[in-house]
């Protein structure tokens, strides 16, 4: 049961490196030579394999939504409000996010 204010955190880019040196140590350990591993021909042949699946994952499928999205939604939407914004910042004048903040009336 997850309590109220408690926050799920995931692993961090730090884990993430520590977590790939363990297992570079563990690899060695049991003496297994990732060169090897990686040069031998069924290796290369799957390798082979998963990128070619990959790349007609995304030319086949994927291509087209994401530079739609990518072109139509986020440039159209977020990019002008983005150079907007910059563009206010740098005059000195205020961005929409602190004319959109409420205010407190102190009188």
């Amino acid at each position: 049961m997850i309590k109220i204010g408690e926050k799920k955190r995931g692993i961090s880019i730090i884990g993430v490196l520590f977590l790939g040196f363990v297992l570079l140590l563990v690899l060695s350990y049991f003496k297994i030579s990732i060169r090897s591993v990686i040069e031998n021909p069924e290796a290369q042949d799957n390798i082979n394999y998963v990128g070619g699946g990959t790349r007609n994952l995304w030319n086949d499928y994927l291509k087209k939504p994401t530079s739609y999205l990518w072109n139509n939604v986020f440039v159209n939407i977020f990019w002008q409000s983005f150079i907007n914004n910059m563009e206010r910042i740098r005059d000195g004048q205020p961005t929409d996010y602190e004319t959109a903040a409420p205010t407190v009336n102190r009188e």
